[in-house]
């Protein structure tokens, strides 16, 4: 059985699972829950939002945030796996119709 966590978007009170190996992003489509998103590569910053609780890692080398965008706990679920329970901070995240 593959590990998963919790990812609680805030301002919502929305609660999806993801599961180890998916971003955050594919997690969050998954679940119905749409985050704003563009190029899935990490590059455009459309998806950045802020990580108020947890850890990530990410699948690309460096992702296109500032070293200070990092220590303040923004990050880029499209290429970003949840390593923990996260909560996130995403005023624009939408629920499918």
């Amino acid at each position: 059985m593959s590990r998963s966590v919790q990812v609680t978007l805030s301002g919502q009170n929305w609660v999806f699972e993801a599961r180890a190996g998916e971003t955050i992003l594919e997690a969050a489509e998954w679940s119905g829950v749409i985050l704003p998103s563009s190029c899935r590569t990490g590059a455009c910053r459309t998806c950045m939002c802020l990580s108020t609780r947890g850890k990530v890692r990410y699948h690309v080398e460096w992702p296109g945030l500032s070293k200070e965008e990092k220590r303040d706990g923004y990050i880029l679920p499209c290429v970003a796996e949840a390593e923990t329970d996260l909560t996130l901070v995403v005023p624009a995240a939408q629920l499918q119709p």
